[in-house]
């Protein structure tokens, strides 16, 4: 007999039916027991004795022949699927047992200490409630693609091996390669400018690394960015692209992962016009409307992030608003000065929910200029001399932006640490095993 899915079954009442997957929690009740199957569909309950059942449990993996009925209505699950339905039993075949397990995962919000949960990560990530985060992840990742296929970018591919530091800095994870020094990239930015005079538009999905000596809850050695850049565009079309591929992919995930995000009590998202201001007038706002004066910062806070965005959705119905014009001296040498203000730069951040998601800029697209920047920041011409060269050979008006995946992962979900939105997080401690725990 070939398997059924399990949603599929919902079509099939009456019929004889197998499916195979994982059983998730075995409920006995004197001499019958119920069991939750789960595969990648859905979850159904099985009906069957206490002696077909064997001596199943959680994680044992099986396959299951039965007839698809009607529940009793009292005992209908309004909140499952398969919730109208049950399987009756007539065949158990176990296809792999599991060992006993090291903590209950018929918890329904599993309630692990962070260490646990990633020590056990290949246990843990099939709880629903975790895998739940990562579906929502790939439906921010389709909706970016989408967003920036609908841009006509390009998608491209790009190395992670490079012979010099994106942003210079200590924050770089440096490499033997073959003898000679490399690095791993810190963002696929210089590539993706390279490619501006090829496609015009492109955009990438790449991973990226930093060196950053510490232990939060908003960083990550090894990250996942999504990356756009675009040609023959000016700062406020960089704007309008922004907010249109940001919108886009929000809107997208509420509509494929909507019940993933109800079950995290996700509000919908207020999708307002989005609000711009300037560093400057962002601070003018907070020092207005929450009587903190910090108008001579080079950023802002953690707080006025927060307290930006509250204003945002209040007097614009947006949760989302963008914070332009930072200082120069701040930013990558890449980052183009506002003409009109040196000082400060063609640059921007998308806040959403009280936390930046995005960060980008118009880039400095002549030649000489941008040789003056590296050289501005005590770096040498001559370790960029691949990147250069696009722009020596003529380079039009550009610029982009990127998205932490982890991170806007983290923010949707209101998680408590960006270690929970990576599969398989990398930081100081880890690399998929604790460091602690190694023998020396």
């Amino acid at each position: 007999m070939q398997r059924t899915l399990i949603i599929d079954c919902n079509k099939l009442v009456g019929e004889v039916v197998k499916i195979e997957g994982f059983v998730q929690v075995r409920r006995d009740h004197g001499k019958i027991a119920f069991l939750d199957v789960a595969d990648r569909t859905g979850v159904i309950q099985v009906f069957c004795s206490g002696e077909q059942a064997g001596n199943l449990r959680s994680q044992d993996v099986v396959s299951i022949e039965g007839s698809v009925a009607k529940r009793p209505e009292k005992l209908v699950n309004p909140n499952l699927e398969t919730g109208e339905i049950e399987l009756q039993t007539e065949k158990i075949e176990t296809l792999s047992k599991s060992v006993e397990l090291p903590f209950d995962m018929s918890n329904k919000e599993l309630d692990l200490q962070l260490p646990t949960l990633l020590d056990f990560r290949s246990l843990t990530l099939r709880h629903p409630k975790v895998k739940a985060i990562f579906s929502v992840q790939a439906s921010l990742m389709a909706g970016f693609r989408k967003a920036a296929l609908d841009l006509n970018c390009i998608e491209i591919f790009v190395p992670t091996i490079a012979a010099s530091s994106t942003e210079g800095g200590a924050e770089v994870f440096k490499i033997d390669y073959y003898g000679h020094k490399a690095f791993l990239t810190q963002s696929p930015q210089l590539y993706k400018q390279m490619l501006v005079p090829v496609f015009e538009r492109v955009f990438t999905i790449a991973h990226a690394y930093r060196a950053e000596p510490s232990v939060t809850t908003r960083h990550l050695s090894e990250s996942t960015q999504l990356d756009c850049e675009f040609g023959f565009v000016e700062f406020e079309q960089l704007l309008d692209l922004l907010e249109q591929v940001a919108t886009s992919m929000l809107k997208f995930t509420e509509e494929k992962s909507g019940k993933n995000l109800a079950d995290f009590g996700v509000e919908k998202i207020a999708f307002g016009k989005i609000p711009r201001l300037s560093l400057r007038q962002a601070q003018e706002v907070i020092f207005k409307e929450f009587s903190r004066d910090n108008r001579k910062e080079k950023d802002l806070t953690p707080q006025d992030e927060i307290d930006i965005c509250k204003w945002a959705l209040k007097e614009h119905k947006s949760d989302l608003v963008t914070i332009t014009k930072f200082p120069t001296k701040a930013k990558p040498f890449y980052t183009k000065p506002d003409p009109e203000d040196p000082e400060y730069s063609l640059s921007y951040d998308l806040l959403f929910r009280g936390v930046e998601v995005l960060s980008g800029s118009q880039r400095i697209n002549d030649y000489q200029q941008l040789v003056d920047s590296i050289k501005s920041r005590g770096m040498d011409p001559k370790n960029f001399e691949m990147y250069l060269q696009a722009f020596k050979y003529g380079m039009p008006p550009e610029g982009g932006f990127s998205f932490g995946l982890e991170r806007l992962t983290m923010h949707i979900l209101n998680l408590a640490n960006i270690r929970e939105a990576s599969l398989y997080p990398r930081d100081m401690e880890r690399v998929d095993v604790r460091f602690s725990t190694l023998k020396k």
